[in-house]
């Protein structure tokens, strides 16, 4: 049975992925004046950003651009020179058990799908829940089968990821993190390591997610993943975010000469 077929035959409602609606009425992630240098070179600019609860956030950019870095600064994994990142109305924690606390609450899928090359995929997916969530192992695989379900790789279970695919690896990586039961999922440039015939099965997953409301950062060069799934799309040139709309104002109607000559670049092949 095809991975596809798989995924609908097993598509079944679960428990909500996305944390219940949280009323507070600020923003789950806001950047306020972040500022991060390389040494000498100014990779982030006075970014401010904020993402609502279920929002689909599309950032888009030339290489260089400050993109993946900004997407890194959220869950700390590249630390900031200045200004403030909350997560949930929260400021970033420096280090500790708050900040593990806290990375648990930010799912992260990378370029490269980062899974644990001694494990099974179950392994894989279970680890987490079970050593930060002290989740009961049966009920964490219960849990990862019926992601890896969703994901449509449930047959590939007792596998070890060398005898998956590129496409499979990475919805395996973001069943894994959804494990978590994260309020937000950063996605960084996630198809850009896979074959091309594999992008697709990865892009289908994650218009899935945003379709179920989860909220999501995006750092990607698929154009066309953009305009379907994103509630907004933030354009970032030199460390700058430069515009900020919807699709249709971004690709139809872009305001600024450098989002123009990014997208003719991008749009015309």
């Amino acid at each position: 049975m095809s991975d596809k077929n798989e995924a609908t035959k097993n598509a079944r409602p679960l428990a909500p992925l996305v944390p219940g609606a949280d009323e507070a009425g600020h923003p789950l992630v806001e950047l306020t004046h972040v500022e991060k240098h390389f040494g000498d070179l100014h990779v982030l600019k006075d970014i401010n950003l904020s993402v609502d609860k279920g929002e689909v956030l599309v950032v888009v950019g030339p290489s260089g651009s400050g993109k993946s870095t900004m997407c890194r600064t959220i869950n700390r994994l590249e630390t900031i020179d200045s200004g403030v990142i909350r997560i949930d109305g929260k400021p970033l924690p420096q280090e500790g058990k708050e900040l593990a606390q806290l990375r648990a609450e930010v799912g992260m899928v990378f370029q490269s799908f980062n899974l644990f090359a001694n494990k099974t995929i179950l392994q894989n997916v279970t680890l987490a829940p079970i050593k930060v969530r002290h989740m009961d192992k049966k009920e964490a695989e219960d849990l990862a089968m019926d992601l890896l379900a969703r994901v449509g790789v449930a047959s590939q279970a007792q596998k070890m990821p060398s005898q998956l695919s590129g496409g499979q690896q990475q919805r395996v990586a973001i069943a894994r993190a959804l494990a978590m039961r994260p309020k937000v999922m950063l996605f960084d440039e996630p198809t850009s390591a896979l074959d091309p015939e594999m992008v697709n099965e990865v892009l289908d997953v994650m218009v899935e997610l945003a379709h179920e409301g989860m909220t999501m950062i995006c750092v990607t060069h698929e154009m066309g993943f953009a305009r379907k799934a994103a509630d907004r799309i933030v354009f970032m040139a030199d460390g700058q975010i430069l515009e900020s709309g919807t699709p249709d104002e971004f690709f139809d109607n872009p305001k600024t000469d450098r989002a123009k000559d990014f997208l003719s670049k991008i749009l015309t092949h």
